[in-house]
């Protein structure tokens, strides 16, 4: 995370109650606390998240799925956050993207929902979808695949 994400995150949580925040990934771990003393333990609470924000989804470079007939292999792309996948704006309408799709870098892919706040989950490279691994409306955790890709 640079400095100008950690700057907008401090920022964020100090607008709220939030006491202590906890963030970490394959290469690296965020805590911050806040008016809690030495010793003292502070309960935990999800982190604020401001409204649509967009996210980079989280890629294992080296990672490669390979589906239960082996037939599908791709790149996987995760969720960033905990909440809900949304494959459309709204109910009823299409999704941004569907299996086949070819997406360019930037492109949206889905949103997730967190808090009551919509996160834009954009693709980081041009990719072809090979499977989405959510449905509408379900909940996911971060970490969880949301896409099968192959990059082009």
């Amino acid at each position: 995370m640079d400095v100008k994400d950690l700057k907008a995150l401090f920022d964020i949580i100090s607008e709220t109650d939030i006491t202590e925040f906890e963030m970490e990934n394959s290469e690296e771990k965020i805590v911050i606390r806040r008016g809690v003393k030495s010793g003292q333990l502070a309960t935990s609470a999800a982190p604020c998240i401001p409204q649509a924000t967009t996210y980079a989804p989280v890629e294992t470079p080296a990672q490669t799925v390979t589906s239960v007939d082996n037939e599908m292999q791709g790149t996987p792309i995760s969720s960033p956050i905990v909440g809900t996948f949304y494959s459309a704006p709204e109910p009823g309408a299409a999704p941004y993207v569907e299996v086949g799709h070819v997406v360019e870098k930037g492109q949206m892919l889905c949103i997730v929902e967190a808090m009551k706040l919509m996160n834009e989950i954009e693709a980081e490279f041009r990719c072809k979808i090979l499977k989405v691994c959510k449905e509408n409306g379900q909940a996911v955790e971060y970490g969880d695949s949301l896409f099968i890709v192959e990059k082009l």
